[in-house]
């Protein structure tokens, strides 16, 4: 349909969403597959994505936690961020909303806090509690990501430009 946002875990697999935006520039009118999912694309040749969450209405942002337990997907038309446990296998399960808030991308900092997209920035703690905001001067914000040498600063992309701000935490590897 229009793969949107990844994330990779530590096997090397990518976690995608997959949902249907439809642009002035594409010839096709509508969707290539029926619903909008995420998917797994296990690591090695000839590896083929399966889908690992068809309990989502629109998927976008996606970030796994450091220690491959959990996945978070948001799904922009419930407003919902998910919470979904990371089995061996790669697939998901225990889909639990978390954030009563969907989202364009999303990032995590070492204190398990989530940064979601949209409006600003919003920033949750692990158990879903809004701590803080980052008011951005702009019509949307789409992602958000720690970078530099120490992954203190957070860089946000929005409608007309990339803002970088130094923070006193740190993003995930």
């Amino acid at each position: 349909n229009g793969p949107n946002d990844l994330w990779v875990d530590k096997k090397g697999g990518i976690y995608f969403t997959d949902p249907y935006y439809q642009r002035d520039y594409w010839t096709r009118k509508k969707p290539e597959i029926e619903g909008q999912k995420v998917y797994y694309l296990p690591s090695g040749k000839g590896k083929k994505p399966i889908v690992v969450a068809d309990d989502v209405a629109k998927p976008n942002g996606i970030v796994g936690t450091p220690d491959g337990k959990y996945l978070y997907v948001a799904d922009r038309v419930r407003n919902k961020t998910y919470r979904y446990t990371i089995e061996s296998s790669g697939k998901l399960s225990g889909q639990r909303a978390v954030i009563d808030q969907g989202s364009d991308g999303m990032t995590l900092d070492n204190h398990g806090n989530i940064y979601l997209t949209g409006k600003g920035v919003s920033i949750y703690s692990p158990i879903g509690v809004l701590i803080g905001h980052i008011d951005v001067k702009e019509p949307w914000t789409s992602n958000v990501c720690f970078g530099g040498k120490d992954r203190t600063y957070l860089f946000i992309t929005a409608s007309t430009a990339i803002y970088c701000l130094p923070m006193r935490t740190k993003g995930v590897d």
